[in-house]
């Protein structure tokens, strides 16, 4: 079964190929113009842009609300720390090791000691780890782009592209 797409594609060209065996003289803007006002996939094609540019606008919606709750998110994060902080600091100054209630317990625990990295120069070389290359595929794209010849790597043929502007 074919899409409603697919037909109205196949209708626009059997008009568009009807008019040109009839109207051979016709030059091509003439013909595009004649085959859009009979045919109803220009009309097809705009309601769907007209779907995808309402995509859009939910996308950029989302993506404000999204940023939105996760600047909220922060804050409320924040100030849950700074609350954990307090109690924790109050236990250790009160001497309270547990504190103990009957939906929660809490107890200060000793924490090993951090890392302190004083001079990365002097640490002996046993402490690092080595990193495995990583191609640079938009500085390999670059110099393709402006002509360079790099064996084992090439340009692929490029596309066409949708532009849509709505202002």
């Amino acid at each position: 079964m074919q899409s409603p797409l697919s037909i109205e594609l196949q209708q626009h060209q059997y008009l568009r190929e009807q008019l040109r065996a009839e109207f051979p003289e016709a030059d091509d803007e003439t013909l595009r113009d004649t085959v859009e006002g009979l045919s109803r996939l220009p009309e097809v094609l705009a309601a769907i842009l007209r779907s995808h540019l309402d995509d859009v606008a939910m996308i950029y919606a989302l993506r404000e609300r999204i940023g939105d709750m996760q600047e909220r998110m922060a804050r409320i994060e924040s100030r849950s720390d700074r609350k954990r902080a307090i109690v924790a600091s109050l236990m250790e100054r009160a001497d309270i090791k547990k504190l103990t209630e009957p939906d929660f317990t809490a107890s200060l625990r000793p924490t090993p000691a951090p890392l302190m990295v004083i001079d990365e120069a002097k640490i002996p070389g046993e402490f690092w780890k080595p990193q495995p290359a990583k191609l640079d595929r938009r500085g390999l794209a670059a110099a393709l782009g402006s002509g360079a010849v790099v064996p084992g790597a090439t340009l692929g043929n490029g596309g066409v592209t949708l532009a849509v502007r709505t202002r």
